[in-house]
């Protein structure tokens, strides 16, 4: 009959196992080489010098339209800049402010003045939002004509849009449109 012994079996599976093909060979070479070489280089690593010559597309665009959107909020929320100057508005409106003055004077001084300042460092924000946004929206037209990213246009719009509403606001702040000052008569 054609049964092996647990010997035999045995002795075939050891064979098997001490096979060895062309493929299996290790060189000293083999054994000298790093193998996080292979993962360091992945499927981009005859493109690495080009890339490292041409820097990472999109980095930049992706950046301006991050500092888009963060600038367009500080527009919107307030900066440290703006707070700073509306505090030294209001200083400035003391020391020059007479106690003799009426109040509707010491009123604009004292605040008026301090909420113009704010504004406008608001304003300042909002319009560098606005031309940053602007310009990262643009950039493909004017020299690189791959594709933009979409999360880089969302964030750009978004940039572009917060800037438009801070300077709307700004601009109503500073007209005394929007929460001007009450009158002292």
């Amino acid at each position: 009959m054609g049964t092996k012994t647990v010997d035999e079996a045995a002795d075939e599976q050891t064979a098997d196992l001490t096979k060895t093909d062309a493929s299996d060979d290790v060189t000293e070479t083999d054994l000298d080489a790093d193998p996080d070489d292979d993962l360091d280089a992945g499927p981009d690593a005859d493109q690495g010098d080009a890339v490292a010559k041409e820097g990472t597309p999109g980095v930049g665009q992706g950046a301006g339209a991050v500092v888009a959107a963060v600038l367009g909020f500080v527009s919107l929320s307030g900066s440290w800049i703006g707070t700073v100057a509306g505090a030294r508005q209001t200083l400035v409106g003391q020391l020059q402010t007479s106690s003799t003055a009426g109040v509707a004077k010491q009123v604009q001084a004292l605040y008026g003045d301090a909420w113009h300042a704010t504004a406008l460092w608001a304003g300042l924000f909002a319009l560098t939002a606005l031309v940053v946004g602007v310009v990262v929206l643009a950039r493909p037209a004017f020299g690189n004509p791959g594709p933009q990213a979409p999360w880089i246009k969302s964030v750009s719009w978004a940039g572009v849009v917060l800037g438009v509403i801070g300077l709307l606001l700004a601009v109503l702040k500073y007209t005394d449109a929007l929460l001007g000052l009450p009158s002292a008569s």
